[in-house]
């Protein structure tokens, strides 16, 4: 054993400092400590071994030392004794290697699997191990977040493997499904005109935590909150990982681009009862964990086995002190948080009016600008949507998603809910007093249909998730425009194109900030599956061949975010309600007949006309889900100044959108609608 130093309680983690590294670990109910080290990820024996004095090395709960000659790189892992007591909650295990909580980087070995985790007896070999991390280690060249303004943002939801791991990538094998890879592939971003990516978790994660014989490819199963995922980095040295995060961050900015992680603080990969021992549970169990009566299993709110706790102080701390890392060392923009509903309770499951954890967020001046995103909702039946608490956060709109797909398919009674959708959803969220931006707006996400599958399906078809089709969501208001998955009858196919293109002008031009999935923009398909979270393959991969076979989806996506990153900002600038933006704005409700709207339950159409004084245009905006074509009167305008359309989704290529500049003039009082199509037409005013 190596003779101890005391080393210090703050800060917690592995602290690079000078002559060696500073470690503590907090553990209330812990006996002993062990601190190991490791000359490879798969060593079975430790190289060094400091045990802590229950006395000399440990103040309050907090378990330090410091140890001179460590560097970073060092690969390290805790062994914490104490009573395996489950019906009290103490799962201590003397015998498994932990990850620190804090660990800033994270090695797997090959041979890793949760059952060599579950399993009694000394776990070394396989056991995930942390990594020492110096955050000062790097060269940032004067980036920062980018600050970009709500109303001017795109966000573009992405998977960081599933973006560059296919052959048709083009990128370099070694890289392919890398940040490495993410990076080579900016410039088709930035020709998109996406504004933010928002990646699927890269908080370290079990790749194994999902049914034998399949992989846990989206990444909501975390195993630390302070480090990317190793297997997304082409870098085999230990320290690989944190670099090259960096540097995908640091070019994404250079592009103008911001990056938005997919956090899940709700729950982790060591599951339910039956789950792995990998770091919390074996640390302080009921400190990290939402408990059952008596300690013996895991309360789960959020349908992965087990639940975090999120307002314990000492869980509460964590997690902003996570956040504040990944601000300010990896220089991230924004977080989306899973089943953010969670955060709001307490230690018993019951929701909180004030949720603590979700004030500290707020609250921490370090976080502040940086962008905040709530899913609002949890797996046990909390929806939140337009009642999060917090005056920063802006949620995920599922009642957008909903209600625009109901609208598009024709569903009976969907305008007025949708009409309120496309104005910023005041209905959910105008009793705040926030601006439009609160609302992210979206048809698809990682979770469920692609775009293309929305309108090529009636019905999920999960079979290859092994659950004979009874995992996903059931209810999903799609529609296959007449035939289930793919088809050569070109009647449908341009029907599904045009469908597409309605959704995402839907979702382009509503008030909020609007969102896309990695792929849409060309049509990428699952094959119907809706909850692919399982499959590490061309199911899930972008398949860059799809953007040359649907470059008229592409181009048409690419000219609508050009025009809408010319957006206005001043009133997220001035902090205007959305609620005082609609009662200052000049507009009105059409029908087939000007100002006679039909709201009624067989109504298929909307029409809206609106003036954007400080753009000094004049806009009418026609949405028609009717199945045959409709003739619509046009608002009058200056003689000079005629009505110009840029959008009419029921034209062929390059028809449907044009250069906003170069719309051709509409001739007339009327404008004859497409059955299931959008028509957006523009003239200036004085």
């Amino acid at each position: 054993m190596d003779p101890l130093i005391a080393g210090q309680p703050s800060p917690l983690g592995a602290t690079v400092v000078d002559g060696g590294v500073n470690f503590s670990l907090l553990s209330r109910t812990a006996s002993g400590v062990e601190l190991l080290f490791f000359n490879k990820e798969d060593s079975a024996t430790s190289s060094r071994v400091v045990a802590l004095d229950p006395v000399t090395n440990r103040t309050y709960h907090y378990w330090h030392t410091f140890v001179p000659g460590v560097k970073p790189g060092q690969i390290y892992g805790y062994r914490v004794q104490g009573p395996n007591d489950s019906a009290k909650g103490l799962r201590f295990d003397s015998q498994k290697v932990l990850l620190d909580p804090y660990g800033r980087g994270v090695v797997t070995p090959k041979n890793y699997s949760p059952e060599s985790a579950r399993q009694k007896g000394d776990n070394s070999a396989t056991a995930m191990k942390s990594v020492v991390v110096d955050p000062d280690a790097y060269d940032w060249e004067g980036d920062a977040p980018l600050r970009r303004p709500s109303a001017r943002t795109v966000i573009y939801e992405m998977h960081v493997r599933g973006f560059t791991r296919h052959p048709s990538s083009g990128v370099k094998e070694q890289i392919r499904g890398t940040y490495a890879g993410l990076a080579e592939k900016i410039s088709y971003l930035k020709d998109l005109g996406v504004t933010a990516v928002e990646l699927l978790p890269t908080h370290a994660f079990d790749t194994q935590a999902c049914p034998p014989g399949l992989v846990n490819y989206w990444g909501y199963q975390t195993v630390s909150y302070f480090s990317p995922h190793p297997q997304y980095s082409s870098r085999r040295d230990p320290l690989g990982p944190v670099n090259e995060f960096r540097d995908m961050v640091k070019a994404l900015h250079r592009a103008g681009i911001e990056v938005i992680l997919d956090v899940v603080f709700n729950h982790t990969a060591e599951g339910n009862h039956d789950g792995p021992t990998l770091c919390y549970r074996g640390i302080d169990n009921p400190t990290y964990y939402i408990l059952e009566a008596g300690g013996a299993r895991y309360a789960d709110y959020s349908g992965c086995g087990n639940t975090l706790n999120a307002n314990h102080p000492v869980v509460r701390r964590m997690i902003v002190d996570s956040l504040r890392y990944w601000v300010s060392e990896m220089h991230v923009d924004g977080f989306r948080f899973d089943l953010a509903s969670i955060l709001s309770r307490d230690s018993s499951g019951h929701v909180l009016p004030n949720p603590p954890v979700l004030w500290d967020i707020e609250s921490d001046p370090a976080l502040a600008g940086t962008k905040l995103i709530a899913e609002a909702w949890d797996a046990a039946g909390l929806y939140q949507v337009g009642s999060f608490v917090g005056d920063a956060w802006k949620e995920w709109n599922g009642r957008f998603r909903d209600d625009a797909r109901d609208f598009f398919r024709g569903e009976p009674g969907a305008v007025n809910r949708f009409a309120d959708r496309m104005l910023g959803s005041h209905e959910v969220y105008g009793h705040k007093a926030r601006e439009a931006e609160q609302s992210i707006n979206f048809v698809t996400c990682h979770d469920g249909f692609s775009l293309n599958d929305l309108v090529s399906y009636n019905h999920k078809h999960n079979e290859a998730n092994r659950e004979d089709n009874r995992d996903g969501e059931s209810h999903n208001r799609s529609w296959n425009c007449g035939v289930e998955g793919p088809t050569n009858d070109p009647a449908i196919e341009e029907l599904r194109n045009r469908q597409v293109k309605n959704f995402l002008t839907a979702t382009m031009m509503s008030l909020g900030v609007p969102m896309i999935v990695m792929g849409d923009e060309v049509r990428r398909t699952q094959s119907g599956n809706n909850n692919a979270y399982c499959h590490d393959n061309e199911a899930n991969w972008f398949d860059w061949s799809l953007v040359e076979k649907h470059a008229d989806v592409y181009r048409f996506v690419k000219l609508l975010l050009a025009r809408r990153l010319l957006r206005d900002v001043s009133h997220e600038q001035q902090r205007v309600s959305l609620s005082e933006m609609l009662a200052k704005a000049n507009k009105a409700w059409h029908g087939v007949k000007l100002n006679q709207p039909d709201w009624g339950e067989s109504s298929r159409s909307i029409a809206f006309s609106a003036e954007l004084r400080k753009e000094k245009l004049y806009f009418h905006h026609i949405l028609n889900a009717y199945w045959e074509p409709l003739e619509f009167e046009l608002p009058p305008t200056a003689e000079e100044r005629p009505w110009r359309r840029w959008i009419d989704t029921s034209l062929p290529s390059p028809q449907d959108i044009v250069e906003w500049q170069t719309a051709p003039v509409v001739a007339g009082n009327t404008y004859r609608v497409g059955p299931r199509s959008v028509v957006m037409l523009y003239t200036g005013v004085s």
